[in-house]
């Protein structure tokens, strides 16, 4: 009983070939949609939180302190479904800064717009290094044969 040869050849490294690196065979963007979504949730909730620091420290909740968390608060839970989109990342840091500038309403808003902005600025770095690995075809998803 002799056993016949797979007919198919061996893939080679990955770049070998002539031409583009192969498209990964699954939705390698979809991950990264489902982190910003959580963090927005997440960012949500921790903005949330800040409702009851305001009505304890300085002069409670003023329409402008509590709108400005009610809306961010709106503005995140919202753009949580709204990943999929060409500009959601532009929406997530242009949350950011309203938080940012949510220092001249209230020190505890600003603060939460600083640790969330530092979150932001890594899942930007994230965003560009997962760029660069897709353009090289360094996807586990982009190498045939190969696991890795």
């Amino acid at each position: 009983m002799s056993e016949t040869p797979d007919p198919t050849p061996e893939p080679g490294p990955p770049g070998s070939a002539a031409g583009p690196p192969p498209a990964p065979a699954s939705d390698p963007w979809k991950g990264f949609r489902g982190v910003c979504a959580g963090t927005l949730v997440l960012e949500m909730i921790v903005v949330l939180l800040t409702l009851p620091i305001l009505a304890q420290l300085g002069g409670g909740i003023t329409w402008l302190s509590g709108g400005l968390v009610l809306g961010s608060a709106l503005a995140m839970f919202l753009g949580a479904g709204l990943q999929g989109r060409s500009w959601a990342m532009t929406y997530n840091l242009a949350i950011q800064v309203v938080l940012l500038l949510g220092f001249f309403v209230d020190l505890s808003i600003g603060f939460v717009g600083v640790l969330f902005g530092g979150v932001w600025a890594y899942l930007l770095h994230l965003r560009g290094d997962m760029r660069r690995r897709i353009e090289k075809g360094q996807l586990p998803s982009q190498r045939s044969g190969q696991i890795g």
